[in-house]
């Protein structure tokens, strides 16, 4: 009697979850607004998704003025006018009026400190969770997905969303297996599974269950845009959808940047080094070449510096940052080394103009924007041999080198030695050739690339 009565009781307690779960979804679908939702958690990351982001924002504006933009963010403090100023200050980017907000009070289901282990499955199904209370606050009829949260749009197609996303790069991919197979050692393969044969068996099952459901969730996307041919290449492998899967490159500042004259200060060259203080972007083996380097320079050149400009996400980037000017104090260069954080993109261009190198190593780097940001304002590009900057970007143009691309330690130091000693003839070509190279990334042809992409999309007549 007892344990029919608790078997009733959690029938009864389910189906009423269900019931209640399908009248939201139903209610919901019935107050669809014309409008365009923005899934973008962090709207103060201050990377190149930020900027695709606003570019997007932009896109939608002047493509479906009709259409209203709504920005899902976890930060409280954002509000339309500050998110357009902000898109202005720290971009460049003018929007024709400011998006409306919705708030979010359940990010830290996505955030990487919530799931010491298992962060990609922890963090994916997170975001389902995310995405219900943003839709469930407010279901637009285009659900715009530009931070990478594929596991959000099989829930956005049961609210009766048509789901487009921009797609930086794979929460999983090929390369990624590949490590856990070879067992090496990297930011997203802890050294301790790399060394045992078990725990790394352990995890290809594990990356291969995630993959497969990975390809099912970004299978439901109506629209996939990608932003580089490796990632391209990556999401028609594991999604499956070649026919709705486009190479959008993301908007670059190279008009704004391409004005900055190619002479640059000789008494302190600098080498700039544009990125999120994230585990990644690899910034110690920077600091590591650029310390090399320095010890073989010749005693006649003038001595360096290096500039790291980088955003600060949580309190984990602080400590890296923090980490990052410990290992110049160690390295003897912290005279050499400068930090700017969180700097306004006015500030930004103003570093540009004066370098004479930008440095770039992250491993498998989807696209770079940065990597085109140099080379627009006449910076010459010392970027990781992998992905984005091997196949999109650091490419002769007209036969000229526009750039070096580097894998180790001593790859980076020679290449910085490189530009260093190069004569300002042959540096000013490179520059210019590279220069020229950018224009490809431009911010414009984001935007015609972009609105060719969904324009079908939104002239299509929902059922």
């Amino acid at each position: 009697m007892g344990n029919g009565f608790i078997i009733w009781a959690l029938v009864a307690a389910l189906s009423a979850f269900t019931l209640r779960f399908a009248l939201q979804i139903l209610n919901s679908r019935r107050s669809r607004k014309r409008a365009v939702g923005f899934f973008h958690p962090y709207t103060n990351d201050g990377g190149g998704g930020e900027r695709v982001l606003w570019c997007a924002v932009k896109a939608i504006q002047e493509e479906s003025p009709d259409l209203d933009c709504f920005i899902y963010t976890g930060d409280h403090d954002a509000s339309p006018q500050s998110l357009m100023v902000r898109a202005v200050d720290r971009f460049g980017v003018k929007l024709l009026h400011p998006p409306k907000v919705v708030h979010l009070y359940k990010r830290k289901w996505i955030e990487e400190t919530t799931y010491p282990r298992f962060t990609m499955i922890g963090q994916s199904l997170g975001s389902v969770y995310l995405s219900w209370e943003a839709l469930c606050y407010l279901t637009p009829q285009y659900y715009l997905d530009t931070s990478g949260h594929a596991f959000t749009y099989p829930l956005a197609r049961i609210f009766g969303c048509k789901v487009i996303c921009y797609t930086h790069y794979p929460t999983i991919s090929l390369d990624m297996l590949s490590r856990v197979r070879d067992r090496s050692s990297m930011y997203n393969n802890d050294a301790l599974i790399a060394r045992s044969i078990w725990l790394s068996r352990f995890k290809i099952i594990y990356y291969n269950l995630f993959s497969r459901i990975y390809g099912f969730v970004g299978s439901c996307a109506h629209l996939a845009m990608v932003n580089s041919s490796w990632t391209q290449t990556h999401i028609e492998k594991l999604w499956k959808i070649p026919h709705r899967t486009k190479r959008v490159y993301p908007p670059c500042d190279t008009s704004g940047l391409q004005v900055l004259p190619l002479e640059r200060p000789t008494e302190t060259p600098k080498i700039i080094s544009v990125a999120q203080f994230r585990p990644e972007k690899a910034h110690t083996l920077q600091l590591e070449a650029f310390s090399v380097a320095i010890g073989k320079l010749d005693p006649y050149l003038p001595r360096p510096k290096l500039q790291f400009v980088g955003s600060c996400r949580n309190k984990s980037d602080e400590e890296r940052l923090q980490n990052l000017k410990n290992k110049a104090v160690e390295l003897k260069i912290d005279a050499d080394v400068e930090f700017h954080k969180n700097i306004a993109y006015r500030d930004l261009v103003e570093l540009l103009g004066d370098a004479f190198a930008g440095i770039h190593s992250m491993v498998d780097e989807h696209f770079g924007i940065s990597v085109v940001e140099y080379m627009a304002a006449g910076a010459i590009p010392i970027a990781h041999n992998s992905a984005g900057p091997k196949m999109d970007i650091v490419l002769e143009e007209d036969g000229q080198q526009t750039g070096f691309l580097a894998r180790s330690l001593d790859e980076y130091a020679d290449a910085i030695l490189n530009v260093m000693q190069m004569p300002e003839t042959e540096r000013l070509k490179m520059a210019m050739a590279a220069r020229k190279r950018a224009r490809r990334f431009s911010e414009q042809r984001f935007y015609e690339d972009f609105k060719a992409a969904i324009r079908p999309i939104l002239t299509h007549k929902s059922k």
